[in-house]
């Protein structure tokens, strides 16, 4: 029973830090040629459109586990513009956040002829955000004030900012989420304290820092080595994702992909068990396999978290389906092997 209660206390230290926040959880999706659901800089960034639509489940035998689903489609506006759209559902437990993004990019042609790749691009995206916390099957012998025994939901407004650079197969990506800081009265209704009482404190800083950048290395058979860091302002936790895939076309039509994602935390959590201390940090092992057929695409990964504190032995499921449209000259504006760019 021990070693439950610890294990469980890790589980939570690890997810809230990645919960407990406004928007979409960045996960692993964003390699499924999806990089537009992370950085709005991407809106737009090929010649065409994208459709995108993923799937994510958390340990499927555990009553009220993690599950998020996002919808997304950006597409280009004339020469330089890109406009796209996000629409997600975040569930953890007896909270829910469902949120809607609108996004606006523009790209700027820094040098050479329409086939070559060399742009930098700006994005900005608004965010609107219901949450929710379900307290009606919260039970207390004595009345509390902060539990109202109803569902109740409190609604929000942020803004990302996010800037990219491609050139030919290299790319770089930065993004600041949530940049404004927004009063989230949702976990403090009833309470009658100091606004700033340590005993449920107050959290209206979810500011989240983003910084990637990879390169697409051969021709038939390709291999893209890239990284992703991220930095939550408030609690300053930091984790990186060192991710490599590998694409062999298989014709003029399919393209079969695959890869594997590592993802570890800078800082770690202390614990006790069995009368000794220990610290372990976050690290997820994530492969992904995937097809282009076409327009279409279908990708599926897998996470498992390593380490000795663990709620569940099971992973993380994530399925993303996608659709290609718009492009012209077989979706090959550019002459390079670029993704994100060439549909």
């Amino acid at each position: 029973m021990r070693r439950y209660i610890t294990s469980l206390i890790i589980t939570l230290i690890f997810g809230l830090t990645c919960k407990a926040q406004e928007g979409i959880p960045v996960y692993f999706d964003y390699l499924a040629d999806n990089y537009y659901l992370v950085y709005p800089s991407m809106a737009g960034i090929s010649e065409g459109g994208k459709i995108r639509l993923t799937a994510r489940k958390q340990w499927f035998d555990v009553d009220e586990a993690p599950s998020l689903q996002t919808l997304n489609a950006n597409f280009r506006v004339g020469e330089r513009s890109g406009v796209g759209a996000i629409l997600f559902n975040d569930a953890n437990g007896y909270h829910s956040q469902t949120g809607f993004k609108g996004t606006y990019a523009h790209h700027l042609q820094l040098g050479g002829d329409f086939r070559t790749l060399n742009q930098i691009s700006f994005g900005l995206s608004g965010t609107i955000l219901l949450s929710s916390l379900d307290e009606t099957e919260f039970r207390s012998v004595l009345p509390d004030p902060a539990i109202s025994g109803t569902k109740i939901t409190a609604s929000y407004f942020n803004v990302d900012l996010g800037v990219s650079y491609s050139f030919m197969e290299f790319y770089a990506h930065a993004a600041i989420l949530n940049v404004l800081e927004t009063s989230r009265d949702l976990y403090r209704r009833g309470r009658t304290d100091d606004p700033d009482n340590l005993g449920v404190p107050r959290v209206d800083n979810l500011r989240r820092y983003l910084l990637s950048a990879g390169y697409v290395f051969g021709r038939n058979t390709r291999i893209e080595p890239s990284v992703l860091f991220q930095m939550t302002d408030f609690t300053k936790e930091k984790t990186i994702d060192i991710n490599a895939k590998v694409y062999k076309d298989l014709n003029d039509d399919t393209t079969l992909w695959g890869g594997l994602s590592y993802r570890r935390s800078f800082d770690g959590a202390q614990f006790i068990n069995n009368g000794g201390f220990g610290e372990q940090r976050l690290q997820l092992f994530t492969p992904i396999v995937g097809v282009n057929y076409k327009r279409f695409l279908f990708s599926y990964n897998y996470s498992y978290q390593s380490g000795d504190i663990r709620f569940d032995n099971g992973g993380f499921h994530q399925i993303t389906l996608g659709y290609d449209f718009g492009e012209t000259d077989q979706g090959k504006r550019y002459d390079c092997y670029c993704p994100a760019a060439n549909n």
